[in-house]
């Protein structure tokens, strides 16, 4: 039996794993006391017994926390945005290509991948790996998400506060400097950021990232079939799949795969002007969900167990 420690089990992304990993037989969680939650001798001791650490913290007390690790065995799983473009950490993104699946199981340190990011990335790694893309290109990028992605304070909002400025979508980093644009750049190699639009709104999980393009920023005699091909020939197993035809009479819902870990990808249009879309749940496969595959593969146990497909 392995054991596993959360530190951060109170946040949104940590309870979510911690209710997960409490139905397993095959998982000894390790748990402190709620007076001695913060205590930081406490946390080192959980850190060094266990054989896996999943912090779910924000970006400075993560970077705290690696400070109390003493071993070289435990494997660390990192949730926030602290170590995901670190050279020293692998990106928790198992279907990126061959090779991260075995980096993410001989690894000692995983950064879990942001949920606007996932899809991002999932959409057009791809694309740039097999010169459908040009790595010069400069992308837009729209990103609907549930409002449980905020935080406690978020999800406070929108099931306590009655404000009308709640009930329809509201656009935020309006600045262009959102926290993930950094892993979406260096992740998929691409040399500008895109212009990238987050959108929350009235649902408390679910996300669709969506990336309009047109022919004419394509590589010369690349077309939209060649992106289709590329994604089915890229996602084979079963967390990413691509689907030509998944419209709900028309429409495409951003609530498709709530409550799911698995990530559907589309591409939608015509020959001239489409989109690549991809549909899943910011706290399945962009977030919990993520966390509990790294967790499987670096503890050696089968890819898929306890995931919701």
């Amino acid at each position: 039996m392995k054991s596993v420690f959360i530190d951060g089990s109170a946040g949104t992304t940590g309870l979510r794993l911690k209710q997960r990993l409490e139905k397993r037989n095959d998982i000894k969680l390790i748990q402190i006391d709620e007076k001695h939650r913060k205590d930081i001798e406490y946390r080192k001791e959980a850190i060094n017994s266990a054989d896996a650490v999943v912090l779910c913290l924000p970006d400075d007390a993560s970077k705290e926390a690696i400070k109390l690790v003493e071993n070289n065995n435990t494997v660390i799983i990192d949730t926030s945005t602290a170590h995901r473009t670190n050279e020293d950490w692998v990106y928790g993104l198992a279907q990126l290509n061959d090779n991260q699946k075995e980096k993410i199981k001989t690894s000692k340190k995983i950064a879990v991948p942001g949920c606007h990011a996932c899809g991002f990335i999932s959409l057009i790694y791809p694309l740039i790996s097999s010169s459908i893309l040009s790595k010069e290109i400069q992308i837009n990028c729209f990103s609907l998400t549930g409002f449980s992605g905020g935080g406690k304070k978020m999800i406070a909002d929108y099931e306590e506060n009655q404000s009308n400025l709640l009930k329809a979508p509201r656009l935020y980093g309006l600045s262009q400097q959102h926290k993930h644009l950094k892993e979406m750049n260096k992740i998929t190699g691409l040399e500008k950021f895109p212009v990238f639009a987050p959108i929350v709104s009235n649902f408390y999980s679910g996300m669709e990232v969506m990336i309009p393009l047109t022919s004419s920023q394509l590589n010369y005699g690349v077309t939209i079939d060649d992106i289709k091909n590329t994604y089915k020939n890229h996602y084979t197993d079963k967390i990413i799949k691509y689907v030509d035809d998944c419209s709900e009479d028309g429409f495409l819902s951003a609530v498709a795969f709530q409550g799911k870990d698995n990530m559907q990808i589309t591409v939608q249009g015509n020959d001239e002007r489409f989109m690549l879309i991809a549909r899943y749940d910011n706290l399945g496969k962009g977030a919990s969900g993520s966390a509990l595959e790294c967790l499987n593969l670096s503890l050696g146990f089968e890819h898929y167990l306890g995931l919701e497909l």
